[in-house]
């Protein structure tokens, strides 16, 4: 069946939002269909008569999903045999293919009601945190080890030789440097209720500063432990970014007599609007608050440039994205265009400045040109 996908360009923002909604549950319910049908057809062995040894083989071949697609929807269909109530959850969108992947071994049939209720609307880390819980796994030896000797092949990255913060005793310093070896990606992981384990990889000059940390600290953590070296690192960073982002302070100042006019945000507004705020986008919108935590930023409510104060009722946290978006809206409402934080106070020296740099670089021997309006 052809979809026309040019259609959503016709549709307003309500119908568009409201048509995604739609084919969103139609979806959800289509993965439960799927997921109940390949529950029958693994029961009884069809994938056999289409040439296939095993129902992973049907899915990747014949259906051409992907091996992790293939996977996924084979733990769910297994699991959904054992307990049907999962394809309700799954076409009702409560539980995703992820969250049953990660309980299915778990499952029994006492609890498996009460785990699928916790893993409701819960995200990927979160049902990993109730795995967690369920069966503890040990913790993980503190240790360092040197990456090992990639292939000529692998040798494409331009970054220093790296160090995998992961495994094996407390190694040497290495002699001779080796060869570019790709990073690998970060790993926060939980272990059991409270305990995570931590892994990424760091460059030789992390290494050297880690080494010597460990030398300095060995009076009063004589084995070096990383765990508490890192937390003791994270806790003074911490400690410096609160006060430098949220002016954070054991003794706060008496707050100043602010300027009129000024943009300037006082440290006893910003302290007092991330309290309020919870260290959280405070945006609202037809579906709830924004969750966003990371990349915030002071909003004003009435925008400075329409001569909005920066007292904290007109302070809010918002997300990067969705302070951009609030600036746009009331950029687009204006006719003609205002420029975006001109505070009608303060005269306009030069209405625009076009500048155009031009330099001969060695990039291929072109040259480059960039242009900037100010």
């Amino acid at each position: 069946m052809m979809t026309n996908h040019r259609s959503f360009t016709d549709l307003s923002d309500h119908d568009l939002l409201a048509a995604v909604q739609r084919l969103a549950e139609d979806e959800q319910r289509a993965t439960a269909h799927l997921i109940a049908s390949l529950a029958e057809l693994d029961a009884r062995r069809l994938y056999l008569g289409e040439g296939c040894s095993s129902l992973f083989t049907y899915c990747t071949q014949k259906l051409h999903f992907s091996e992790h697609a293939a996977y996924g929807r084979i733990e769910a269909a297994r699991a959904a045999r054992r307990f049907p109530v999962i394809l309700d959850r799954l076409a009702g969108g409560e539980i995703t293919l992820t969250a049953v992947g990660l309980l299915a071994p778990h499952l029994t049939p006492d609890n498996h009601r009460e785990l699928l209720d916790a893993a409701c609307h819960r995200s990927k880390r979160e049902v990993e945190y109730l795995v967690a819980t369920l069966r503890p796994q040990p913790l993980v030896p503190p240790s360092v080890r040197k990456l090992p000797t990639p292939t000529q092949s692998s040798m494409a990255s331009d970054t220093a030789p790296l160090l995998d913060m992961a495994v094996s005793p407390d190694p040497r310093p290495p002699s001779t440097p080796r060869s570019h070896a790709p990073a690998r990606p970060a790993v926060i992981r939980p272990l059991a209720p409270e305990r995570y384990k931590v892994q990424f990889t760091a460059s030789a000059e992390t290494f050297d500063k880690l080494r010597k940390v460990q030398d300095l600290m060995r009076h009063g953590v004589p084995d070096g432990d990383l765990a508490v070296i890192f937390d003791r690192a994270l806790t003074l960073l911490l400690d410096h970014l609160q006060k430098a982002k949220l002016a954070v302070a054991h003794h706060p100042r008496e707050p100043r007599n602010r300027t009129q006019g000024s943009r300037h945000i006082p440290a006893a507004v910003r302290r007092q609007v991330w309290r309020r705020d919870n260290g959280q986008c405070a945006f609202t919108g037809g579906s709830g608050r924004c969750t966003e935590r990371g990349l915030l930023e002071f909003h004003h409510i009435v925008p400075y440039a329409a001569g909005g104060s920066a007292a904290a009722d007109n302070i809010e946290l918002r997300c990067r994205a969705h302070n951009q978006y609030e600036a746009d809206l009331y950029l687009l409402g204006h006719s003609p265009p205002v420029v975006r934080e001109r505070p009608e106070s303060l005269p306009w020296i030069l209405d625009s400045v076009q500048t155009e740099l031009t330099t001969q670089g060695d990039v291929g021997g072109s040259t480059m040109s960039i242009r900037f309006v100010t």
